[in-house]
């Protein structure tokens, strides 16, 4: 039987029923994979990075015992996003100068003259 692959992509969060096996997914639906911006657009700290990691357990902790659907997926990631992009605003996380592309997905970087 294979396993259906579920997940949910936004520009700095994926999800994944999978687990990560040699640097491969591999479907899991016992198994919810985080991913945190994996191209790079910010600068994170460890504190910044366990922020988004407690919610995202809380998250999912809040949905145990429902089936986890599509739906289901999108909206923790969309939950997820929503923080990135309110630590963004708080200074918590910044751009990253040397990522591949500034497209600055979440607005345009605060100068300390409109904070």
């Amino acid at each position: 039987m294979v396993e259906t692959l579920l997940k949910s992509t936004t520009r700095h969060i994926r999800l994944f029923t999978a687990r990560v096996e040699n640097d491969d997914l591999i479907p899991d639906p016992d198994q919810l994979t985080l991913d945190i911006d994996p191209d790079n657009e910010f600068l994170w700290d460890e504190a910044a990075l366990e922020k988004v990691r407690a919610r995202f357990r809380e998250l999912v902790a809040a949905q145990a015992g429902q089936e986890l659907s599509d739906y289901s997926l999108r909206r923790i990631g969309s939950e997820l996003e929503g923080l990135v992009r309110q630590m963004l605003q708080a200074g918590d996380v910044s751009y990253n100068p040397e990522a591949r592309v500034l497209n600055y997905s979440m607005g345009l970087p605060r100068s300390p003259e409109t904070l």
